[in-house]
């Protein structure tokens, strides 16, 4: 299924998943720059290597998919720690909600994962359905416009240990291109608290 972008000018980002070593397809994702700029910006510099410390890329290569939650979502990004207690950001520490203007309207919107107000970092989560519940406490920034069946994919392995592995590229319209994307390996998967939380523990 493929949805048409927001802003043509917006980034996007691939990610070529496997699961279990099979290669199931890619996800192409609209990162809303024209709606949560900083937000944006924070995972689109994790995604291509280009925030540094000491030197050094830091970003989603290596980290894990630590929760999927069938009918509800899958949530990553924790390369700190790898099982959704570490934060960090571009801004180099917790950034505040840039704002609630996109809402949780639909299955395949990108949000931050938080755990409370002004706790944003590099966890976040694609959503597999409706959820407005989370409306005006995760930001949303960003929604996959080609491959929801992949999402899909990875939301029914969500009682296994899987393996997933991304890597692409971020494109803007304007013809810049960035490289490597990101790699994502699962880790085996934690319990959820409750079924309708999305947090950093």
């Amino acid at each position: 299924m493929n949805v048409q972008p927001s802003n043509p000018n917006n980034p996007i980002v691939f990610f070529d998943v496997t699961i279990g070593g099979q290669e199931v397809g890619r996800m192409k994702v609209e990162l809303f720059a024209d709606v949560v700029p900083k937000t944006a910006e924070n995972f689109r510099q994790f995604c291509t290597g280009e925030f540094r410390k000491d030197g050094v890329p830091i970003g989603f290569k290596g980290c894990t998919f630590h929760r999927v939650i069938k009918d509800f979502m899958i949530q990553g990004g924790d390369f700190v720690n790898g099982d959704g207690t570490g934060i960090c950001s571009i801004y180099r520490g917790p950034f505040a909600d840039e704002n609630f203007r996109m809402k949780h309207s639909a299955p395949g919107l990108l949000s931050m994962a938080n755990s409370g107000p002004g706790t944003n970092g590099c966890q976040f989560f694609i959503t597999c359905t409706k959820c407005d519940w989370l409306d005006g406490k995760h930001v949303v920034f960003g929604k996959v416009v080609d491959g929801l069946l992949v999402m899909r994919k990875i939301e029914v392995k969500a009682l296994n240990l899987i393996r997933v592995c991304a890597q692409g590229k971020i494109y803007s319209e304007r013809g810049k291109v960035f490289d490597p994307l990101l790699i994502l390996y699962s880790c085996p998967l934690l319990p959820p608290r409750l079924p309708t939380e999305v947090i950093n523990d």
